[in-house]
């Protein structure tokens, strides 16, 4: 299933100077915005619940690929740790063998003075299994505005200027497109600044 856009057509045709847009056409370049910046942060961004993922471990901090992570009632997080080769797996409790910090899970101390928070046999205590399987909810309940605005920025300007053109005239009307937006659903070094917030490090996690 495609993953929603970052904005909704009626809010593309209510952003300044777009207009009148066809549903499919609004639905289209705002698919073509939100994946350019799905891209640049590498975040789905959009809530998504239960999403199950295997990571590298072998160290105390496992990274969870995907921001905000979101824990309640509704939606647990669940953490099990794989035994190469063998098809054992073994639970990993918050508060007793883990504590979450943000997208972190830190396991154990550097100096434990229990075999808890730590792998309990083959590997040193305090550190995660070489793979650790995660399922867990992530993303915005709603578009913080910074996201928002780029997504219509973005898709407006596919709408206005969809042949790329450097310029264009129209009877005694002449408008000239700047090097920032000429060319269809393309980032600017603005918008890219402003995603820097959002972006993750592609050394950050291993997903499977």
């Amino acid at each position: 299933m495609p993953l929603p856009t970052l904005a909704t057509p009626d809010q593309l045709r209510a952003y300044p100077g777009v207009g009148q847009v066809s549903d499919e056409e609004a639905d289209l370049v705002l698919r073509l915005a939100s994946g350019a910046i799905r891209n640049q942060t590498r975040q789905v961004i959009t809530f998504v619940a239960d999403d199950t993922v295997e990571l590298d471990g072998g160290e105390r901090v496992l990274r969870l690929p995907q921001r905000p992570v979101v824990v309640d009632d509704a939606h647990p997080l669940t953490v099990v740790e794989l035994v190469d080769g063998t098809g054992l797996e073994v639970p990993a409790v918050a508060g007793r063998d883990f504590v979450r910090k943000g997208s972190e899970l830190h396991r154990g101390e550097s100096h434990p003075t229990s075999r808890l928070m730590g792998w309990p046999r083959r590997y040193p205590v305090g550190i995660w299994a070489d793979r650790v399987r995660v399922t867990y909810s992530h993303g915005e309940l709603e578009i913080p505005d910074d996201i928002l605005g780029i997504c219509l920025d973005l898709a407006s300007a596919t709408v206005s200027n969809p042949n790329r053109l450097r310029s264009e005239t129209s009877g005694a009307t002449s408008v000239v497109h700047t090097v920032e937006t000429f060319g269809t659903g393309s980032l600017t070094s603005d918008h890219i600044k402003l995603l820097r917030a959002y972006k993750r490090s592609t050394m950050s996690v291993a997903p499977s």
